[in-house]
């Protein structure tokens, strides 16, 4: 609620009138753009693939926060374990976010797969909490680190951005891990995702006004150059997106 009732007053003092719906998943919320409930959604990466998955033509991006734009994954393990390279995983427990995650669950085990991490050897331990939300709210991703720091898993994939907030935070459950591994960057939201019938030029105020933002394709949508659809299918695989 705090950050969109911060946006309809940032909006309007640019001349957008601007409001906003509140739904109860990003299924939801992929429902309803495609329905014309909404013009404009605040997609995960996920929800863009499962919305884009249904259309014919592209999804318009019209912007897209910086700090959504390289984020990336890290595996993080006890210090005392010794844990040199995803290859030590084999044989041992991953622990992973809720399963519609892209970044505590879907592409880490997309990378690790393609780095060659024998994932059938290695046993995944879940927190499939918050399901809808992609691992918004972060508790599953708690639920890994002290997982990891109690013992049931060698290794836990959790946001970067949420490791570094959780190191902030000093909790004890973070003391003794450490990153062994870190996943090539991806594009975690896209803030401004309309239907390709928006009206021509439409959504242009409002990706010019958006702070911090700017209109780009996310680098894990269709056509965005090497590598990228393997990434992409392996979104549109996850049960976020399935119908």
């Amino acid at each position: 609620m705090t950050v969109w009732e911060g946006f309809r007053p940032y909006f309007a003092e640019r001349g957008l009138d601007v409001d906003y719906v509140l739904l109860s998943s990003y299924e939801r919320l992929v429902d309803s753009l495609l329905a014309g409930v909404v013009d404009i959604a605040w997609n995960t990466n996920t929800a863009f693939v499962s919305t884009q998955a249904r259309l014919e033509q592209p999804a318009l991006l019209l912007g897209m926060r910086d700090v959504d734009a390289a984020y990336a994954t890290v595996l993080v393990a006890r210090s005392d374990d010794h844990v040199e390279s995803p290859a030590d995983l084999a044989g041992h427990v991953l622990a992973v976010g809720s399963r519609d995650s892209g970044h505590a669950c879907i592409l880490p085990i997309h990378h690790l797969r393609e780095q060659g991490v024998p994932m059938d050897r290695v046993e995944l331990l879940r927190f499939d909490t918050d399901l809808g939300k992609h691992g918004d709210t972060g508790d599953s991703e708690r639920l890994v680190v002290e997982a990891v720091a109690r013992g049931d898993a060698r290794a836990g994939a959790v946001g970067d951005a949420t490791w570094t907030h959780l190191r902030a935070e000093g909790g004890h459950d973070t003391a003794g891990l450490e990153v062994v591994w870190r996943s090539p960057t991806y594009n975690h939201c896209c803030f401004i995702t309309a239907l390709p019938t928006l009206e021509p030029g439409a959504g242009r105020p409002l990706a010019g006004a958006a702070p911090g933002h700017e209109p780009r394709r996310p680098r894990h949508a269709p056509r965005h150059g090497p590598g990228g659809r393997a990434a992409v299918d392996a979104l549109a695989t996850g049960p976020a997106t399935r119908r």
